[in-house]
């Protein structure tokens, strides 16, 4: 039986199958030269400018001397032990001639940039830099994922969105992990929460993480458009640029699809793949990611018709794109040999240089398709003018007309109603028959009989008895 720690550990495991954490890649700190317009830190004989009319919040790290500083008026430097300011008296001898530099804005800063962001498995890749690739919505904290803004920085990030709350697992400010609503509210409406975090969506913590061991849908569908308004697309020059669900951006590449099976487990498959392949010196320039998504079903290829959970594997190459599809054959080549094992049932893939699908022409596929839609069109509109009486249908057989036709089909199979020729009214209807007694006298009118030979009568004029020849 498993001791209790071993039984937690695998319990806070299960609870973050598919968990990342996305760190904040932006920061507000004073030593940080990329967030001066002189692209250096002031110094002794400098002039600090901070806009009056921004909001900022500035950690500082070490002591500085300035010429002179000019502060918002709705801003806060968070100090690190020893840091501060000094004014240093006429000019700086190791600064030079003194000059203005003017803090940077970061009011532009919005949660949903992509580039804003860095994801990786484990806090301890985040800080050796070994990130990984993910389509533009995972690049933005999904639902499950761990948020990280980076201990001894500040920030600023606007949060607005189409969303009343923006839902995460978890966020790390200053080294302070929130996991509980009430207590990372109750940070939010602090001083340096408002001057942190701005815009019209809050971000919630609290989610539980991914029980799912195929892995979870990351949640970022309803912000897609305002993720992809945030990002630039690189002209791609490929013979078939392919576009992952996800993404903003048509890439050169492969994208491997995978149906997968109630066995299969995500990081698992992320860790065979890596191991089996990324670790190649030929796959060193290659960017995977692999997660689940939604993807979009559709007749024939063209004619959408619903929704059904797949594992996407994208693909990118670094260099000319060919070591991508290389890779994509080899995925596609372990699951069917080792399918059963590893949870596949069925992968494909396409590749953007077009040899993926040598089967029906796309040309074929879409006249196909645009016929049968013009058969339906054509049948709809018929109905509509026929329905507004524009359109007259030809009037159908009636159902005596049809007994009658019955009749005379049966007439003709042996056995039936004999073919009488003609229709002698004298005879079809014997009430019809001239009431002549002398001629044919009461009790002859029911000698006509009808048979299945024929008709037969009596002749009147012929006596029976009377014949020449007798026997």
């Amino acid at each position: 039986m498993p001791r209790m720690p071993d039984v937690l550990l695998l319990l806070c495991l299960a609870g973050a199958v598919d968990a990342l954490y996305k760190q904040w890649i932006p920061d507000t700190n004073y030593e940080n030269k990329t967030n001066w317009d002189k692209k250096d830190v002031p110094c002794g004989s400098d002039v600090a400018v901070f806009s009056a009319e921004r909001k900022v919040s500035v950690f500082v790290e070490s002591a500085h001397a300035v010429h002179e500083m000019r502060l918002p008026v709705n801003g806060e430097f968070i100090l690190n032990p020893g840091a501060g300011f000094y004014v240093v008296s006429g000019q700086d001898p190791g600064c030079g001639a003194g000059v203005t530099t003017k803090f940077k804005d970061s009011e532009s800063l919005e949660w949903f940039d992509p580039a804003l962001w860095q994801a990786a498995s484990s806090m301890a890749d985040l800080q050796s830099g070994n990130v990984l690739f993910s389509v533009h919505e995972e690049s933005v904290p999904c639902r499950y994922d761990d948020v990280v803004f980076k201990d001894g920085a500040s920030f600023r990030v606007d949060t607005s969105s189409t969303q009343t709350n923006i839902p995460v697992r978890s966020v790390s400010v200053l080294g302070k992990v929130f996991h509980k609503k009430s207590e990372f509210s109750q940070y939010l409406g602090s001083r340096s929460g408002r001057l942190q975090f701005h815009g019209s969506s809050a971000v919630a913590v609290g989610e539980l993480g991914c029980d799912d061991l195929s892995g979870c849908i990351c949640g970022n569908t309803a912000n897609h458009q305002q993720i992809c308004s945030t990002v630039t697309c690189a002209t791609v020059s490929c013979k078939k640029p392919l576009l992952p669900e996800g993404h903003c951006c048509n890439i050169c590449g492969a994208i491997v699809t995978i149906n997968y099976a109630t066995n299969f487990n995500l990081q698992t498959y992320r860790d065979r793949i890596h191991n089996l392949f990324l670790t190649l010196p030929k796959y060193k320039s290659i960017h995977l990611g692999m997660s689940k998504v939604l993807k979009s079903q559709k007749l024939m290829g063209i004619v959408p018709f619903g929704t059904s959970p797949v594992i996407q594997v994208v693909i990118l190459d670094g260099e000319d794109g060919e070591q991508a599809e290389s890779l994509a054959r080899d995925i596609i080549r372990d699951s069917r040999s080792h399918g059963s094992y590893i949870g596949v049932v069925k992968a494909e893939f396409q590749a953007s240089s077009g040899s993926d699908r040598p089967g029906v022409p796309a040309g074929v596929v879409t006249g196909a398709v645009f016929g049968v839609l013009a058969l339906i069109a054509l049948i709809s509109v018929l109905v509509f003018l026929v329905h507004k009486e524009v359109v007259r249908m030809p009037a159908l057989p009636s159902l005596a007309s049809l007994r009658s036709f019955k009749r005379r089909s049966d007439a003709g199979n042996l056995g039936g109603t004999p073919d009488l020729g003609y229709d002698n009214p004298m005879f079809d209807n014997p009430s019809m028959l001239p009431d002549i007694v002398d001629l044919y006298g009461t009790k002859n009118i029911n000698t006509i009989t009808l048979t299945s030979t024929g008709v037969h009568f009596v002749n009147p004029a012929y006596d029976e008895n009377e014949t020449d020849f007798n026997a």
